[in-house]
């Protein structure tokens, strides 16, 4: 965890002097010698600190919930979960948000993990109830029908105005949408006006786990 430490240090330091992320994790992961997990969870875990601040300022509490729209995106938040659940690593980036270091987004099948995620989520919004939640599924992925339409049900048996609905780009539809936007993914974030880190919120206080946290210091140069 050490070598790792130093290596998100300076990668943040790079990313802080407007390198692209791409080319600026691929110098420290080789003069590293990191392993693929290991650039993965620099990736996840490091922005610049203009960038950091700039996803939590527009960052709101469980309570800014209550009353609001919500623009869920489904995949991103349930695939975290249960990954959570099955006690994969998990990293907190230097913007706040929680992450799951995974390659699995393309591989995701519904299983009873997935109704006990759901779970959570309704327990959210029973605490903190929107006027209206909109889950969004990438319709590519294997069974999206099918989930849209447990959703569906899952919000109604509990009572909660919403829907959910499969679109052809995620990200691109609930960025043009107006209200709360729930997800961890990086595009998401930069383009809303308003974040919840719904899974995060979730798994640091409803599941009690603690992500990996790599310190990331104010050193001036690369090692």
């Amino acid at each position: 965890m050490e070598l790792c430490a130093r290596a998100a240090a300076d990668y943040r330091y790079l990313l802080s002097r407007n390198y692209r992320p791409g080319p600026a994790l691929e110098f420290i992961g080789n003069h590293f010698q990191l392993t693929r997990k290991e650039r993965d969870m620099l990736f996840r875990a490091v922005c610049s600190p203009a960038l950091a601040e700039s996803r939590k300022a527009k960052t709101v509490s469980g309570n800014s919930l209550k009353g609001a729209r919500l623009i869920v995106d489904g995949y991103n938040c349930l695939i975290t979960l249960e990954n959570a659940m099955r006690g994969r690593p998990l990293v907190q980036s230097n913007d706040g948000f929680i992450r799951d270091m995974e390659r699995i987004f393309r591989k995701f099948r519904p299983t009873n993990h997935t109704k006990t995620a759901w779970t959570h989520i309704s327990g959210l919004l029973s605490d903190f109830p929107p006027s209206y939640c909109l889950v969004f599924l990438d319709y590519s992925m294997k069974a999206s029908g099918e989930l849209a339409a447990r959703i569906r049900r899952w919000l109604s048996d509990a009572g909660h105005r919403g829907t959910c609905c499969t679109v052809k780009c995620t990200e691109k539809r609930i960025a043009r949408l107006k209200g709360i936007k729930c997800s961890a993914d990086s595009v998401i974030i930069d383009s809303a006006d308003q974040v919840f880190d719904l899974s995060g919120f979730i798994i640091m206080n409803r599941l009690g786990i603690k992500p990996i946290r790599l310190p990331v210091d104010e050193r001036h140069g690369v090692s």
